[in-house]
């Protein structure tokens, strides 16, 4: 993903499952699970904005497999795409058996982040520009997303929907 200028909009982060981290079961709580893919997307997020960004809201999040005590956990976030002054951004989660060292695709989620202004009013954020099959799927998707969430919160007529109509159509 580029933008028009050379801006960063991914970051990578790895951490180790601790028993404070856990559940009675001896898995990673959801919360906790939350609380990193938060940061690691909002790390992300300021890199594409260079400004300081806020969690608008967490669109979508799998627990697929879980996460168990001793695991490396590394999440890696990625600016999906950027609107007026929002950013979408998807991070992926994967978990590495401290036993063995299989690493395995285990968890995502996509958050949305507004850049704000040192008054914490919305600010514009850079353009991105996606280069690979799979950023220009993530950013066909985001506007979607985008214009669903809108619909939802009524800030939207389905009518309007473009994205959403060509599914459908």
């Amino acid at each position: 993903m580029k933008t028009k200028k050379a801006i960063e909009t991914y970051t990578m982060m790895t951490e180790i499952v601790l028993p404070n981290d856990t559940n009675t079961l001896g898995n990673l709580m959801g919360g906790r699970l939350l609380h990193l893919m938060d940061i690691c997307s909002a790390i992300a997020a300021h890199r594409c904005s260079n400004r300081v960004v806020v969690t608008a809201s967490v669109n979508n999040v799998s627990f697929a497999h879980p996460i168990k005590l001793g695991d490396i956990v590394t999440l890696e976030a990625k600016v999906s795409r950027t609107f007026n002054s929002s950013m979408e951004v998807y991070i992926d989660v994967f978990v590495e058996d401290h036993r063995t060292g299989k690493k395995k695709h285990c968890n995502n989620a996509i958050y949305t982040f507004v850049a704000v202004d040192q008054l914490g009013n919305p600010i514009s954020v850079p353009e991105l520009i996606p280069e690979t099959e799979e950023e220009k799927e993530r950013y066909e998707g985001a506007l979607r997303r985008r214009q669903l969430s809108l619909i939802l919160a009524g800030k939207m007529k389905p009518s309007e929907a473009t994205e959403l109509k060509k599914l459908f159509e």
